[in-house]
Parts: C-alpha cells; structure tokens; sequence
C-alpha cells in the first residue's frame, strides 16, 4: 500500500561530526529536548570528510533528504574541514540544480557542542520542510 502524503514520514539521512554536531545531538537527548526521530545519523570524524558521493547514495537508496552537520566556521576541530564540506555541498546543489533535481533536500547545519536546542530545533526544521515537499522521487525515478 503506497504512502498518503498525510501519512508520509521522511527519511533524514545526516552525516554529523563526532566533535560538535553528534555532541549536541547528545546533549539534545540527555536534556530531553523534543525532535522527531526522522533522522539517522551517522557520525563521522568531520563534516570535511564526507563526500558527495555519500549524500547523492543515501538519496538514490531511499532517504527524503540529507543533512551534514559540522563545527561552526573557524572552530572545526581539524582547521579547515567544515570549509571543505560548505565547499562541497554548495557544489552539490548546484549539479542538483543543473539536472533539474531539487537541491532543497540537501542540508548543511553548523551546530556547536553546547547548542543541544539549536540541533532539536533544526531536525524539526528539516522534518517539516521535507514532510511539505514530500517523499524524494529521485530513488525510483534515477534509481540505478
């Protein structure tokens, strides 16, 4: 049975830092801030280190949106890392752009250690405008 739009729950694939980001979303949940549990996150060493590849494969399996979350400019842990992924993902949307995909469902977030409500408030943010857009059509559509 397919999924009403009224029913749709997305599918929130995020690549979150292990020093900032994943650091708040553990602070999020020890101080029982309230976010819906559309995210999946996957921790890495630093946002620098995630390849577009990874954001356009979570797509094409199945998720409604991706998100990389970082350090803020100028405090990344390993110097330059979160500058290479706002790099990366600006890059990203443009070739969404270019094939006419929508690069709205690409999500990158600068969250501090200490910013537990920043990072709940965010994945309501993300989980809102992704439940308004609707699921990602982009698995069945360029599926490989």
């Amino acid at each position: 049975m397919a999924e009403t739009k009224e029913q749709f729950e997305p599918k929130i694939i995020g690549f979150i830092c292990n020093w900032c980001t994943a650091a708040a979303a553990d602070l999020a949940g020890t101080t029982r801030a309230q976010y819906p549990p559309n995210l999946h996150p996957i921790r890495v060493m630093c946002s620098g280190t995630v390849d577009p590849v990874y954001l356009i494969k979570a797509m094409l399996s199945g998720a409604d949106a991706v998100m990389v979350g970082g350090c803020h400019p100028g405090d990344c842990h390993y110097v330059s890392g979160n500058y290479k992924a706002r790099r990366k993902i600006a890059q990203l949307k443009q070739i969404y752009k270019s094939l006419g995909l929508d690069e709205n469902r690409i999500w990158a977030r600068w969250i501090s250690a200490s910013e537990g409500p920043e990072f709940a408030k965010f994945i309501r943010e993300i989980t809102e405008e992704t439940r308004k857009q609707g699921p990602s059509k982009l698995a069945t559509d360029w599926a490989l």
